[in-house]
């Protein structure tokens, strides 16, 4: 594989944060899977917001975030939730 800019949904910007936070190659990304490596950049940049988790499990997936099955969608969501203490399904805002 070549860099992480080359994979679907990720440019460079993506690419020099998951740098920073220790995540060099796409092969890297697919072993920590979306979720660690999203905790990796939250902790990080606490900014990253459920969109860069959509990417993330769709760059590893090699599908277009915004077409990742809703089931995965959800667990996702639930995951990003919990690092922000809230229970699942509570609203944003």
């Amino acid at each position: 594989m070549t860099g992480l800019a080359s994979m679907r949904n990720l440019g460079k910007e993506m690419s020099r944060k998951l740098a920073a936070a220790g995540i060099g190659s796409p092969e890297q990304l697919a072993e920590l899977g979306a979720e660690q490596a999203y905790f990796q950049l939250k902790l990080r940049y606490p900014e990253v917001c459920l969109v860069h988790l959509y990417a993330l499990e769709g760059a590893i997936a090699d599908v277009d975030y915004n077409r990742l099955p809703e089931t995965r969608k959800r667990e996702l969501k639930a995951f990003s939730d919990s690092l922000r203490g809230r229970p699942s399904g509570e609203a944003d805002g």
